[in-house]
């Protein structure tokens, strides 16, 4: 007898599954990759939170007695309103720098990110730039004065008597340097981020 061929199962029988379509893969955009120029602007704003914050404590932490006769003279940051505003300012600045550390961590991610928030970041960056700015000057002014003295006025010298206390002062207006340059990186890098961003529009 002849053998028959039997149809074959069709729930059994091998699905051919067709290759998507070229309307389906532009449907499934990759995954976006993180800008760099974030990337920078995080590290850039972590750096100025990090020399903000130290520059606070080792000028809060500045105080020294010394003997003159059986009478101690007690020297601290809060005898100088000058310092008081450093402590002010880079205080400021730290939390800044940390609030908008977190937010550039927010938005590495996004594929977009809105031109309003850059703008914003380079107005804050430049007033906070101008506020540690005057505050360095103006406690380096005032450690200048202890240090060198002036003649013209009578004003003595204090550092060969407090010289544990002027090298803490020193040290904090020596971190608050960095802080600037660092926020004239930050001014120059969001400026150059959104001009970047209005060339793509």
């Amino acid at each position: 007898m002849g053998t028959t061929d039997k149809p074959a199962d069709p729930e059994t029988a091998t699905k051919v599954v067709p290759p998507p379509s070229k309307e389906e893969s532009e449907a499934t955009p990759p995954p976006p990759k993180p800008d760099y120029l974030f990337l920078a602007d995080v590290a850039l704003r972590f750096l100025v939170f990090a020399a903000s914050l130290t520059s606070v404590l080792v000028m809060v932490t500045s105080k020294q007695t010394v003997f003159r006769g059986p009478f101690p003279v007690k020297a601290k940051f809060n005898h100088s309103p000058a310092f008081i505003y450093f402590v002010a300012a880079l205080s400021v600045a730290g939390l800044y720098a940390l609030l908008t550390t977190l937010a550039s961590i927010s938005v590495i991610w996004k594929p977009i990110c809105p031109p309003k928030l850059l703008l914003h970041f380079a107005f804050l960056d430049v007033l906070i730039l101008g506020l540690v700015a005057s505050a360095t000057g103006t406690a380096g002014a005032v450690a200048y004065i202890g240090y060198k003295g002036n003649e013209h006025v009578m004003w003595q010298k204090v550092c060969s008597a407090f010289d544990k206390y002027c090298k803490h002062i020193a040290g904090s207006l020596a971190t608050s340097l960095v802080a600037s340059v660092l926020l004239v990186l930050l001014v120059w890098l969001s400026t150059f981020t959104l001009h970047k961003k209005n060339r793509q529009d």
